[in-house]
């Protein structure tokens, strides 16, 4: 039998049913307040693209949760970074080309001058960071094999007959234009003339049996294939294969030049993404001793005078009697053309090779 109901039990189901949506409205209406109030206060998240050449990935694990929580816990905020890893080369093509980096750590300067020169980048940004823009930095070594059966100690060393050496093509990679600026101060600073100091660079070029395109080619060559009796590489790329289990006796030869790292903000897209606090926050972060600390571990000598004195870095990273910079050749415009443009110094030492 159907019950039937009275007007009065409707108008009770009703004003009851009016009751439940009444308390729904008003729940939405919270959370949406609430949802409001996390975002003035902070809740939403931010995002930062970084673009780095490779090496510097291995600090970058270690130091990136480091820097998220930190800003987590003095902005109520989540960062988000996102990492793009390569060669210092490719990465600067692929920022040009439209990747939307908010940072590069790139390694060398006319890398960041080319994103610059792209109207990326606003000029000066050298000064907007400590130590003139570089947050990393090595040195040039030399790899013998085990027992250095050749008896290579230094630069002079390379250019002798049956000795072959490994190294990348300056054309095309950072850390090889690093290697030639080694060897043209090595020949400098012995009191070479140009004429000079080019003649022992064509001498240790003729003993290069191949020209890999990058660092991580040329590594390969040496380690992998067993290719020659030496490898020129960072410092940095030495202590970091020996931390997985590559050791091979390196040395660091007194004279010898400071492979620097830039860093620099990419201020085009930081503008048209509106994150520049964070940006900046993370820059500044790189240089804390937190930061140079995961550099350090990695290889990499330290920018902070506090860290780089620490006893562990200074018994880890000898000290080189003399180390030359890019500036004192010219600066990386003037390096460029004097050694690596089309018909410039290493085209007229691949032709005398020949």
């Amino acid at each position: 039998m159907v019950q039937q109901r009275s007007f009065f039990q409707w108008r009770k189901v009703f004003s009851s049913f009016r009751g439940i949506v009444a308390l729904f409205l008003v729940a939405i209406a919270a959370s949406v307040s609430l949802s409001a109030c996390s975002a003035a206060s902070g809740q939403r998240g931010v995002e930062l693209t970084l673009v780095s050449f490779a090496v510097t990935k291995a600090a970058n694990v270690e130091i990136i949760p480091k820097f998220v929580e930190k800003w987590k816990r003095e902005h109520n905020q989540i960062v988000t970074i996102n990492e793009s890893y390569g060669g210092s080369g490719t990465q600067t093509r692929a920022v040009i080309d439209g990747l939307e980096a908010d940072v590069v750590h790139l390694a060398l300067g006319l890398d960041v001058k080319k994103i610059e020169k792209a109207g990326l980048i606003d000029a000066g940004w050298e000064k907007e960071a400590p130590n003139n823009g570089i947050v990393t930095k090595s040195v040039a070594t030399i790899v013998t094999r085990e027992g250095n059966p050749k008896n290579i100690q230094n630069w002079s060393d390379l250019t002798r007959e049956g000795v072959q050496v490994i190294t990348a093509d300056p054309r095309t990679s950072g850390v090889a234009r690093w290697n030639f600026l080694a060897l043209w101060n090595a020949a400098k600073q012995a009191g070479s003339d140009p004429a000079k100091a080019e003649e022992f660079v064509t001498q240790v070029y003729r003993n290069v049996p191949i020209l890999a395109r990058d660092a991580r080619e040329a590594s390969d060559a040496f380690f992998k294939q067993e290719q020659g009796d030496a490898l020129i590489n960072y410092e940095n790329e030495i202590i970091l294969a020996s931390q997985k289990g590559l050791t091979l006796p390196y040395t660091v030869p007194n004279v010898n030049v400071s492979i620097d790292n830039p860093i620099a903000i990419v201020d085009k897209n930081v503008n048209q993404h509106g994150n520049r606090e964070v940006v900046e926050a993370f820059v500044k972060f790189l240089y804390s001793p937190e930061a140079q600390t995961e550099f350090a571990k990695a290889g990499f000598r330290p920018v902070n005078a506090e860290i780089a004195q620490a006893k562990e870095f200074t018994e880890k990273f000898p000290k080189v009697a003399e180390l030359a910079t890019a500036q004192d050749y010219g600066g990386w415009n003037t390096i460029q053309q004097k050694f690596f443009e089309d018909g410039a110094m290493f085209d007229r030492i691949q032709t005398a090779k020949q």
